[in-house]
């Protein structure tokens, strides 16, 4: 993608944000007041406010620098989401001596529903792989840009392919404009930043 900065959203700002996975649900009523619920999208998107992570000027300079950086919307970039970016002993596939490459991946169980999430943004230097619960130290590589884990030797059949790893989210500002007060002397706000999850 290239509208997309492989650069991180300041940790400082980030770990006040606001905001968490969304959902597009239809919600059809009749007149005996039954519902018909229609899931719209087949995965959540994230969706923050980073204004309320802003907690002095130098954040605020720092912010706006940022956001000159990536133009607006123009620009997608890294957010460290605090609520979470972490993921351990998450299944990525078995193996069936063929295949080289597994797509970094989180599982969220609730009751008998599981849902997946494709990681693309894995943190370098986090990603432990494991071989049937064996760590391994060599023999693999993992693309930070993308979250493929790519072996020399293919995994032999039925091997559980798993992985401890950090992770950010693909985002972009959902604001092309910039709407700073003035307060007091030195002292200015950013009410109501938002940026939105990009499907990547």
């Amino acid at each position: 993608m290239t509208s997309f900065h492989e650069t991180r959203f300041p940790d400082n700002i980030a770990y006040g944000a606001t905001g968490g996975p969304e959902f597009a649900t239809t919600v059809v009523v009749t007149g005996a007041g039954h519902e018909q619920r229609n899931a719209n999208w087949a995965a959540a998107r994230g969706r923050w406010d980073v204004g309320t992570g802003l907690k002095n000027q130098q954040q605020l300079d720092t912010l706006i620098a940022f956001f000159r950086s990536r133009k607006g919307k123009a620009y997608g970039f890294r957010f460290k989401d605090w609520t979470d970016f972490k993921a351990t002993g998450q299944l990525l596939g078995t193996g069936d001596n063929a295949t080289t490459t597994f797509q970094l991946v989180k599982h969220y169980p609730s009751g008998n529903s599981i849902e997946l999430r494709s990681i693309v943004k894995p943190v370098a230097g986090t990603v432990a792989i494991y071989l049937d619960s064996v760590e391994q130290l060599s023999g693999w590589s993992v693309d930070v840009t993308t979250g493929i884990v790519t072996f020399t030797s293919a995994p032999a059949q039925d091997v559980e392919v798993s992985a401890d790893f950090e992770f950010d989210v693909p985002v972009r500002f959902d604001t092309d404009h910039m709407a700073v007060t003035i307060e007091t002397y030195k002292l200015h706000r950013w009410q109501q930043i938002p940026i939105v999850e990009l499907r990547i």
